[in-house]
């Protein structure tokens, strides 16, 4: 048996190791600035040549980004699904009714998960996202189909954050800009918004209450019910196949 010699971390690997932990355990997250160059050396008791290496390492990999004047701030998270979501789509490997199914598969265990493991950090954020649905609809502006859907959108994304599972997350992420489009598709359904609506009250009251059966529930038949309508306005020839937009 041969062994290999156990290398040594340099110190400016270590500091990147240490920075990094704060920003995957959201310590800091993107947009935040990072310590200054001197208050990052005194922290780690490190030479200023072993904190610019690192911070160097951590901007090569896009964890940071470099603002000028020596300022670094947290990037926004890279996520590679979304760039292979669409390239399944574009190469005809993938439709948007597997979208839907995987959906269904994700979206309703994700509901079960937020009704046992949300704060009310995240009730806030589906309520904050129903209340601008329900401000869309009632708006007369040219762009309230793009409102409803951001605050639908921001809805799912809510839930899959209050199952505190990264990966959800970034799946949910990942299929954002190819559940914006099927939704645009339908906003001008007679009642379909209105019912999105209701389902998403519904959906976050079973959260609320930590009724994970009832959330798994209320999430299906919402999803189902989009689909359907998602499925009848563009091989139907509904009004909305012809330019509209929904939640």
């Amino acid at each position: 048996m041969s062994y290999q010699p156990i290398e040594r971390q340099k110190i400016y690997e270590l500091i990147a190791d240490r920075l990094l932990r704060r920003i995957s355990e959201r310590h800091l997250r993107p947009g935040d600035p990072l310590p200054t160059e001197r208050e990052l050396t005194q922290a780690f008791r490190a030479g200023r040549s072993s904190v610019r290496e690192a911070l160097r390492m951590l901007e090569s990999k896009g964890v940071i980004e470099n603002r000028g004047n020596g300022t670094f701030v947290v990037a926004g998270y890279a996520n590679p699904l979304n760039t292979s979501v669409q390239l399944l789509l574009s190469l005809d490997q993938a439709t948007m009714l597997d979208v839907y199914e995987l959906r269904r598969i994700l979206e309703c265990e994700a509901a079960g998960l937020a009704a046992e493991r949300h704060t009310e950090t995240h009730l806030g954020l589906m309520h904050s996202a129903i209340d601008d649905m329900a401000a869309a609809l009632e708006s007369d502006d040219l762009d309230r189909g793009a409102r409803y859907i951001d605050g639908d959108l921001r809805f799912h994304l809510a839930i899959a954050e209050a199952t505190r599972n990264g990966v959800v997350l970034h799946t949910m992420d990942a299929l954002r800009g190819v559940i914006r489009r099927a939704l645009m598709s339908i906003f001008l359904i007679p009642q379909s918004p209105e019912r999105s609506l209701e389902q998403h009250r519904s959906i976050r009251s079973a959260i609320a209450a930590r009724d994970a059966v009832a959330a798994r529930e209320g999430m299906r038949a919402h999803l189902v019910r989009v689909e359907s309508d998602v499925h009848n306005a563009l091989t139907l020839g509904s009004p909305a196949a012809r330019g509209g937009n929904d939640g």
